[in-house]
């Protein structure tokens, strides 16, 4: 599997609110020293060509109530578009070492038949909704390398620092408030050593695309994700000069990032 460096234009410093595509995780409940500017569902700024704009903020409420009705339609409506990229990320979680896995944003559980059976699976999301779906797909499938799932916010997560050899958050960036936030926790949780996949939707920085992007954002609190989620806010300059991304099908609007710990 080939990758490309990402490049290290300058862009917004991750850290501001913000959510992403039906996918997966959830926003911090708050609580002292967590929170960030424009929390609660204020707007923020919004990136794009020349900066500016207004980004629609997604708090957990807005998260849960998007996901209860995305819950029942969401793996005919979402599975099938995201399948390719949500393929490649379990294939290169199960390429690499170590047993202990933890998804973050695991949804209704599409990807938890793909792992192989040696990997240890702990999945976590805000959704019930979603995860009673997971719960159901586990025991149908009878997938017992899945060891646990578990309601629980993606920035604030319960576990012990260096549980997890590996973490995959697929489509969840973009939904939590705090992108920096989310990648912070999957630091602490995961061993130093071990690494860490995101799969998502990255806006464009320019053209049509960028537009389409601008002209969905005013929804994202009825979609349950911003369409015009960056890159930026995610990963800082040097996150980005060490991580390793490679766009996947359909027509490259996906991207699987892989960043060491």
């Amino acid at each position: 599997m080939s990758h490309t460096l990402l490049p290290t234009h300058p862009g917004p410093s991750p850290g501001g609110p913000r959510s992403g595509g039906p996918g997966r995780g959830g926003p911090s409940r708050g609580g002292p020293n967590r929170g960030g500017p424009n929390r609660g569902g204020r707007n923020r700024g919004g990136p794009g060509p020349g900066g500016g704009g207004l980004r629609v903020a997604l708090d957990a409420d807005a998260v849960r109530d998007a996901y209860r009705r995305w819950a029942g339609v969401y793996d005919t409506a979402f599975g099938a578009v995201s399948a390719f990229a949500r393929r490649r990320a379990v294939v290169l979680a199960n390429q690499l070492p170590g047993a202990r896995v933890l998804e973050v944003g695991v949804g209704t559980g599409l990807a938890l038949p793909r792992y192989l059976p040696e990997k240890r699976i702990t999945g976590i999301d805000l959704s019930a909704d979603m995860l009673a779906r997971a719960r159901k797909r586990v025991a149908r499938l009878d997938l017992r390398n899945v060891e646990s799932l578990r309601e629980m916010d993606a920035e604030a997560t319960d576990f012990a620092d260096a549980s997890f050899d590996i973490a995959v958050a697929m489509f969840v960036a973009s939904v939590v408030p705090n992108p920096s936030l989310l990648l912070a926790e999957m630091r602490r949780v995961v061993r130093p050593g071990g690494a860490m996949l995101f799969v998502g939707h990255f806006a464009a920085k320019a053209g049509p695309r960028w537009w389409v992007e601008r002209a969905m954002a005013p929804a994202s609190r009825a979609l349950g994700w911003h369409p015009d989620f960056s890159m930026d806010e995610l990963l800082g300059p040097s996150d980005r000069a060490q991580a390793a991304a490679m766009a996947a099908p359909p027509f490259g609007i996906f991207t699987l990032v892989r960043l060491g710990n």
